[in-house]
């Protein structure tokens, strides 16, 4: 049950459900955002660690990595990580929902019109799947965080983006040496299975970190071409 402290700020209804950002205060200081899609917690403000290390995992695994195509917008952490790297470019952000951008950029979210002014990145509103298959430039780093993984989809159109036909398309977009990685909330052997197949070998990390006050681990799955 919801805190009655906790204020929704902003909902939105798109043809995939409602889009919604709530806020509730923090023992700390500063209030928490939360982001929930068709009522599932997706992310908050509190606890960024995931969002952060899908970027910055793969940063290390690429000398050059200019350019960067990011899998969802999300509330920013994983951009904000991105353009903090000198060695970056440019970086693409595909996010199919236009709501959760406009928030960004307009202030709904207070940290997003900073992250967003960079001028080396650009924001796509589009599906992802159609958008690396329409893709015309390659990429040294393509992070993908689109749902909760595999085995617990949001939508459960996006199930398409753990399966073969997609990751070989995402292996045609990287950079010879260039890395792919997935972020999942649950453990997922069939992705990482799936990755072998396409990459010949993929790694699977584990991090633990607490979300909405309770231990929880997410994975996140490592490939290079």
């Amino acid at each position: 049950m919801d805190s009655p402290e906790t204020v929704e700020i902003a909902r939105a209804e798109t043809e995939r459900g409602d889009v919604v950002l709530r806020r509730r205060p923090s023992p700390a200081g500063a209030d928490i955002l939360e982001l929930r899609v068709n009522g599932v917690f997706v992310m908050d403000t509190l606890e960024t660690t995931s969002e952060i290390e899908l970027a910055a995992q793969a940063l290390e695994l690429v000398d050059e990595p200019t350019a960067v195509l990011i899998g969802g917008l999300g509330l920013g952490f994983t951009l904000q990580r991105v353009l903090a790297d000198p060695r970056v470019e440019r970086a693409v952000v595909v996010e199919i929902e236009q709501p959760l951008i406009d928030w960004m950029r307009g202030g709904t979210v207070p940290h997003g019109p900073s992250i967003l002014a960079d001028q080396r990145a650009t924001i796509v509103n589009a599906d992802i799947a159609m958008a690396i298959a329409e893709a015309r430039s390659t990429y040294d780093l393509v992070l993908l965080d689109v749902d909760n993984g595999p085995g617990y989809l949001v939508h459960q159109s996006n199930e398409a983006v753990y399966e073969e036909q997609f990751l070989h398309r995402c292996r045609d977009l990287l950079s010879p040496g260039g890395v792919l990685v997935i972020w999942s909330g649950n453990e997922a052997p069939e992705l990482l299975w799936a990755m072998r197949e396409v990459f010949g070998s993929a790694e699977e990390q584990r991090h633990d970190v607490l979300l909405q006050d309770r231990p929880e681990g997410y994975y996140l799955y490592l490939a290079r071409r």
